[in-house]
This record gives structure tokens, C-alpha cells and sequence, in this order.
């Protein structure tokens, strides 16, 4: 299969997760996960449609992206970002979704004051107990937001989280249900609109449309099996 048409069934499968949902098509995001993936495949996606692309590293990011500079695609962090890296992740990427503690908060707008730059960012929930997770607890969400609304150069957009893997999708659904219920909470308390719930990937991205996905990043689906 081609990446093209891996592209055009995985819009198929969005679509009829929306019917199933009573939900709008459009209000659904396929982010291309480019981890280990070529220039050459990034641009065949870009070419089948896809202008969001999410990378886990910033090293891999600064010898991708700036190859890829011509495509007006909107690149977004959504691995774990270490303190260290953020001067480099602030002039790579428009979207940081894994913003998860206040010490990341103050490099972030420490560096982006210094460009006179304002980023979207995203805030990553935990909601399992594996230590491979990164995000903070659903109690520390909202102190969180309130920290980054209080910054200049953030703009909060919604929440992102990375569910375990479970073989059955339909036993992913109660992390998908429980993202979309704290940022509903979320929007109520803080009276704010958090619009982005990031969440599912290639072998449960229908249930996390049911649940309310607005961007479902997508990596072995489009390109096929990951190459290391």
C-alpha cells in the first residue's frame, strides 16, 4: 500500500468514527508521527493531504525539519521535552503537546520571550501507572493551566495523552473518556476554550474519535511498519 492510499482508507475510518459519534469530519486532524521516518516519506504524506507532522525528539527534529522548510506543514513536539532542549525545540516546532510540569513552563517562555515568539501548547495528562509515561497527574492539570495562562508567550490549546497499549482498543476507550471529562472540567473552572484533545494512534484512533480526538497522531498506519 502506498502512503497515499494508507491515507485516503485512515479518512475513510475517520469519517465513519464521526457518523458513529454524531460528530463533524472536519473536526478531526490526522498528525503524521514522523519518528524514524525519511524526508522523502514526510513529503509523500504532505502530498496525500497531511500538513500536521509530530516528531518525539528534538535531535531528530533538528536534522528533519529544516530539510523540509519549502512544506507549509505545521510541525508539533509530542514526546517527552527536557528542559535542556527547549532553545532548540522553540524554533522547530508550532505546537508543543507534551508540556507536563512549571520548570518546562518557564524555559518554554523564557526562550519564546526571547524571539518575540507566542507558542500553542498542549498540556499531557498521565493516566496510567507505567513508568515509560510522561505527563503530569490528573490533579495537577488545572495548577498547571493556571501557571501557563499566567505566561505571555503560551497560548493553551487543550490536553494530550498517551494511553497504555492494550490489545483490544475498546479497553483504551476509559483513558480516551477520562482526557475529555478533565478537559471539560477544565474549560468550566478556568472559563477558558481548550479546544484540542490529542489523543489515539494507529490501532485505536476510531475509539478516541468517539471520545472526542481532535488530532489522532498516526504513524504506522500511514507509513507502515517502523524501520530502525
Amino acid at each position: 500500500m502506498t502512503i497515499a492510499r494508507n491515507v485516503e482508507e485512515i479518512r475513510k475510518r475517520i469519517v465513519n468514527a464521526c457518523e458513529r459519534a454524531g460528530r463533524n469530519p472536519e473536526g478531526v486532524q490526522i498528525l503524521a508521527a514522523t519518528k524514524t521516518r525519511t524526508p522523502e516519506e514526510i513529503k509523500e504524506a504532505f502530498e496525500a493531504g497531511i500538513r500536521l507532522f509530530g516528531e518525539n525528539r528534538v535531535q531528530e527534529a533538528r536534522d528533519k525539519i529544516p530539510v523540509l522548510k519549502e512544506l507549509p506543514a505545521e510541525w508539533h513536539m509530542i514526546g517527552h521535552l527536557q528542559t535542556n532542549k527547549v532553545k532548540y525545540a522553540v524554533k522547530l516546532f508550532d505546537v508543543i503537546e507534551t508540556v507536563d510540569r512549571q520548570k518546562l513552563v518557564d524555559e518554554l517562555e523564557k526562550r519564546l520571550s526571547q524571539l518575540g515568539k507566542v507558542m500553542r501548547v498542549f498540556i499531557e495528562v498521565k493516566l496510567s501507572p507505567e513508568e515509560t509515561k510522561h505527563g503530569c497527574s490528573p490533579e495537577e492539570v488545572e495548577p498547571l493551566a493556571r501557571y501557563i495562562l499566567g505566561k505571555e508567550h503560551l497560548k493553551l490549546e487543550g490536553l494530550m495523552t498517551v494511553p497504555p497499549y492494550l490489545d483490544d482498543p475498546e479497553d483504551v476507550r476509559p483513558y480516551f473518556k477520562k482526557l475529555r471529562e478533565i478537559r471539560d472540567r477544565l474549560q468550566d473552572s478556568l472559563g477558558v476554550p481548550l479546544p484540542q484533545l490529542s489523543m489515539g494512534m494507529s490501532h485505536d484512533f476510531e475509539v478516541a474519535i468517539e471520545e472526542g480526538a481532535t488530532i489522532v497522531r498516526i504513524g504506522t498506519a500511514i507509513f507502515g511498519e517502523r524501520r530502525y
